[in-house]
């Protein structure tokens, strides 16, 4: 694909690159996989660009570098200290049903429930919320969501056609008896 580049002039054509979300996933499960602990730390330096953040921005493409970026953080947070990589499973809506303790989980947790509510509340995409998500994940030693997904998800996140913050918090108040016949029915 080839757009005009207004900044090098008229009929100068420039390459643009697309972004690869299941690539971005597969070269951070690599890392866990091979140990690759000081790329890992790396990316867990949030406020530093480092040459680990830059190389997870290269599978943004030209459009979505920070984004990746940023899921690359949130990969490395929850990875820390893990021996073998989690792909997760689902939406972030559907992770969070997950959150919570003895008492319950998802929609049962009033934190779960506080934090579901701050995320899909958000105009602009709540990093910080969403790290706080995957941290509790973590804790809870709950497995995460789909971190292909998580990164399609965000990138959809302004588009109303998608109603991504709508679908996650559907899928987090779903009750377990429905959200199983929806799997199997699809």
């Amino acid at each position: 694909m080839t757009e005009q580049s207004p900044s090098t002039g008229a009929g100068t054509e420039q390459l643009r690159f697309p972004h690869d979300s299941a690539a971005l996933t597969a070269w951070l499960a690599a890392l866990v996989r091979n140990r690759e602990y000081g790329t890992l730390a790396e990316l867990r330096r949030a406020r530093v660009r480092t040459p680990a953040h830059i190389r997870a921005g290269w599978f943004g493409g030209d459009d979505h570098r920070d984004l990746f970026e940023r899921t690359a953080f949130l990969f490395a947070i929850y990875h820390q200290g893990r021996p073998t990589p989690l792909y997760g499973h689902g939406s972030l809506g559907a992770a969070a049903r997950r959150i919570g303790d003895g008492v319950g989980r998802g929609p049962d947790n009033p934190g779960a429930q506080r934090l579901l509510d701050r995320v899909v509340a958000s105009r602009r995409i709540p990093w910080r919320h969403l790290q706080h998500a995957i941290t509790r994940l973590r804790a809870c030693d709950q497995p995460p969501p789909s971190w292909t997904g998580l990164t399609e998800d965000l990138i959809k996140w302004n588009d109303r056609k998608a109603r991504v913050a709508y679908q996650w918090s559907v899928e987090f108040h779903t009750p377990p008896e429905a959200a199983g016949k929806r799997r199997t029915s699809q």
